[in-house]
């Protein structure tokens, strides 16, 4: 699989974006995705995760509340609606897979380190 970002943007402090991460060369139903976002210098840093298999859904502490991920199967589809964005949110995000969780217990983290070029946010003023 590989997977393409896109709907970054620059933002105003308390707007919204939704980014998108298309998958392809396969579907998506049997994985789990996360995504993760990056500042320069910085390793990456996992922000949520979706299971395509059951649609559970899992987010760092500095996120809940504030974004939603969701899944498309049928279009290979996974977005990450950001609301309530802060400064601190500025960073370039990336989708990849993720291991499917166990018993509730969720590893952010990504299975291998194929990135892909990612999308840009920057919440500013």
């Amino acid at each position: 699989l590989q997977f393409v970002e896109s709907g970054g943007g620059l933002v105003q402090p308390g707007g919204s974006l939704r980014l998108s991460c298309v998958a392809s060369g396969g579907t998506l139903d049997s994985y789990t995705i996360g995504w993760f976002r990056q500042v320069p210098g910085k390793e990456h840093e996992g922000v949520s995760g979706i299971s395509m298999t059951d649609g559970s859904t899992y987010y760092t502490d500095s996120v809940k509340g504030r974004f939603t991920i969701s899944g498309d199967n049928a279009k290979s589809t996974v977005y990450l609606q950001m609301n309530s964005l802060k400064p601190e949110d500025s960073a370039i995000y990336f989708c990849t897979l993720i291991p499917t969780p166990h018993q509730g217990s969720w590893i952010l983290l990504p299975v291998d380190d194929d990135w892909g070029q990612g999308t840009q946010v920057t919440v500013s003023s």
